[in-house]
């Protein structure tokens, strides 16, 4: 039977009163990790899609590349605007630990 509302899990925070936000557990037990150095978005109403993939071609000014696209998320509009400003938090942060970075073609 599901729980309402009030049946809710309560978590004390640091000062002693009770929140209705549940704690996190994270289950890491299915997880895979993979790598990726290409990644292309597109979108619909109703959904948000990531490719992920590996660009084998090393050679520049190659008249054609071809990328392995190896995985694809699907997220819905809110967890991809969630996603865009948690990236944009992390990008603050290493830029400035580690310096802006340059995205023009053959910067690194």
């Amino acid at each position: 039977m599901p729980r309402s509302q009030d049946d809710a899990p309560k978590v004390a925070t640091s000062a002693g009163a009770r929140t209705n936000t549940p704690k996190i557990r994270w289950d890491t037990s299915n997880l895979k990790s993979g790598y990726a150095n290409f990644c292309n978005v597109t979108s619909t109403r109703e959904e948000v899609v990531l490719n992920f993939g590996v660009n084998k071609a090393w050679e520049r000014g190659a008249q054609e590349v071809e990328i392995e696209l190896t995985d694809r998320l699907i997220l819905s509009p809110f967890a991809a605007k969630r996603l865009a400003q948690l990236l944009g938090k992390l990008i603050d942060e290493y830029e400035s630990r580690y310096g802006k970075m340059d995205l023009e073609a053959g910067a690194r």
